[in-house]
């Protein structure tokens, strides 16, 4: 089984604490050393857009989101239980259709569904304009033509 490691992984670990990341790094590398052990908790998760996003328990609050196929394990991020869950809420691992590269696409949540969330972490009205967010539906992050070709001039 190809076991990988994204970037979003690493961006979320790094902000948990010490000793959260130590209990990180020891799931992360169980897994890596024997995916099917019984002990690992893996919990299928129903509400996530992509059907392969499963969670693995860390401990009584940490949760590693991986996709998880009959190939391959990916290490796609971490947090506490709520933001984990929501983040794969939120995601789905599709083929890029020119590279062929996989990547981690954010799924534009719907109007109905955003005042859901805003109810369910308890943002006020006032909170939601300061983010930019309104009424109206947020639009996903993308870089801006400026970005984009400066990133084109710099290689990347």
């Amino acid at each position: 089984m190809d076991f990988r490691i994204a970037d979003t992984f690493t961006d979320s670990l790094a902000r948990l604490t010490g000793d959260e990341q130590k209990s990180v790094k020891t799931t992360a590398f169980d897994l890596q050393m024997n995916p099917a052990n019984p002990g690992m908790s893996f919990h299928k998760l129903d509400k996530a857009r992509d059907k392969n996003f499963w969670s693995v328990r860390v401990n009584a609050d940490i949760r590693l989101i991986v996709h998880k196929t009959a190939g391959s394990l990916l290490l796609c991020y971490v947090d506490h239980h709520d933001k984990a869950y929501a983040w794969a809420e939120r995601r789905k691992l599709e083929t890029h259709p020119v590279t062929g590269a996989a990547q981690l696409v954010q799924i534009q949540p719907r109007p109905f569904a955003l005042r859901k969330l805003w109810r369910r972490f308890g943002l006020t009205s006032s909170q939601r304009q300061d983010a930019g967010h309104g009424q109206a539906s947020p639009s996903i992050d993308r870089p801006s033509k400026s970005s984009t070709t400066a990133h084109r001039s710099a290689g990347i």
